[in-house]
């Protein structure tokens, strides 16, 4: 299958620590690691390595941190011929802060992706593609916004059905707010976590938020929902799809969200029903926090088979 993403590809900075420090506060952390991250990439690379052909779409800087943050998306065979360099922009850095008991908290400067140039846009890769996927952040503002849009309605408009997956991100919907869901309610597929789900409606619940988001036009989503698992809804069916437990310990879920994304889209487009998607959506989760960094885990169909009891 193919696939075009559009995301953001950064570097990350981790640092693990006892607690979320206060401010003005100094503190050392346990262990401090730098990895290839972001959306995009992380999409691509696990898509990518479950053998798919994919082409990413994003804005990298002219700095040694481009190459970096590129690395896995290069050595997984994931297609460059969409990824813009900017001349003047560094590329894109994350800061995350983690504690034991999941805590978390995080400095995002997503300036170069959000400069992706629309007229770089080619019609064709995105008529010709099977499926086309795109982080909620590459729809918040700038030229990546409208590079964004403008793919969503030529994959709605052509002649070959090419199915939409949007992932939604915690980021996306702090900035924007309820404001997106006439953006995301054009994708056939949305997967967004729960805190996502209810900041982007603005409800108490999920039975409320997923109301609300049938209402406004979604047709399938899938929501993660932590040591549960995750919910998929349609306008015919609500289900809870039970998480799967990895053979080794959870270390690091960064990246865990896009991983399930990219799992969730590979399973659909193989012919799986929404619950046995998403089955094999939590499954990559899973494996994919038990390695430090979005993009350590190597994930096969093999992996998923091995994971689902297959």
């Amino acid at each position: 299958m193919k696939f075009y993403v559009i995301g953001d590809v950064t570097v990350d900075h981790l640092y693990y620590l006892d607690a979320l420090p206060e401010p003005g506060a100094e503190v050392v952390p346990r262990r401090a690691s730098m990895q290839p991250g972001g959306a995009g990439g992380t999409i691509s690379v696990t898509l990518a390595r479950l053998g798919h052909t994919v082409t990413l779409a994003a804005r990298v800087g002219d700095d040694p941190f481009a190459e970096y943050a590129l690395a896995q998306v290069r050595e997984s065979g994931v297609s460059e011929s969409a990824i813009q360099r900017d001349p003047d922009v560094l590329t894109s850095t994350i800061t995350v802060l983690q504690t034991p008991g999941g805590e978390r908290a995080m400095i995002s400067d997503g300036a170069t992706n959000r400069l992706l140039d629309p007229a770089k846009l080619k019609k064709r890769d995105i008529e010709t593609t099977d499926a086309l996927i795109v982080s909620g952040y590459s729809l918040t503002e700038g030229p990546q916004r409208e590079y964004a849009l403008k793919a969503i309605e030529i994959a709605k408009a052509a002649k070959k059905k090419v199915p939409v997956f949007i992932d939604l991100g915690t980021g996306a919907v702090n900035k924007v707010g309820t404001k997106l869901v006439q953006d995301v309610v054009a994708a056939d597929y949305l997967t967004l976590n729960q805190h996502e789900l209810l900041a982007l409606t603005g409800t108490g619940s999920l039975s409320a938020a997923l109301a609300q988001l049938g209402g406004a036009g979604a047709r399938q989503v899938a929501v993660k929902v932590g040591k549960m698992g995750s919910v998929v809804w349609s306008p015919e069916e609500t289900e809870l799809v039970d998480s799967v437990i990895p053979e080794k310990p959870v270390v690091d879920s960064t990246g865990a969200g896009d991983t399930f994304t990219a799992a969730f889209a590979h399973a659909v487009l193989n012919g799986a029903p929404l619950s046995k998607a998403a089955r094999a959506a939590n499954a990559a989760g899973a494996l994919a926090a038990t390695t430090v960094g979005a993009q350590s885990r190597e994930i096969t169909a093999a992996d998923l088979e091995r994971a689902l009891g297959r």
